[in-house]
């Protein structure tokens, strides 16, 4: 008896890519960052296991998230806030989040 193999375009399809905004625990400085693993990820920046930046500034805090279906449109919504001034970043984040809580363990 053989079972029908997913085809490798099945499996991309299925997978989710996750734009996320960090902060301190001041609330002073943000990061933006790209994943495959939104839950895996943010528990990497909690137990510092990520060198730089966020590592440097301890941003450990999800504050903010979108999810995406194809790694080409996370990348290019990545980059734009990237380039956006702090207002407009908290105006994002303030759309999903108004308390500024850190969302991660939301995520379970």
């Amino acid at each position: 008896m053989s079972f029908p193999r997913k085809r490798e375009s099945n499996l991309l399809k299925m997978k989710k890519y996750y734009v996320y905004i960090l902060t301190n625990k001041n609330k002073t400085t943000l990061y933006i960052g790209i994943t495959s693993d939104l839950i895996k990820r943010i528990s990497e920046h909690k137990n510092k296991l990520i060198e730089g930046f966020a590592e440097k500034y301890n941003v450990d805090r999800l504050v903010y998230y979108e999810c995406y279906d194809d790694p080409e449109n996370a990348i290019l919504r990545e980059k734009r806030p990237k380039k956006w001034n702090r207002r407009w970043k908290i105006e994002l984040i303030e759309t999903m989040n108004k308390e500024w809580k850190d969302l991660y363990n939301e995520l379970f």
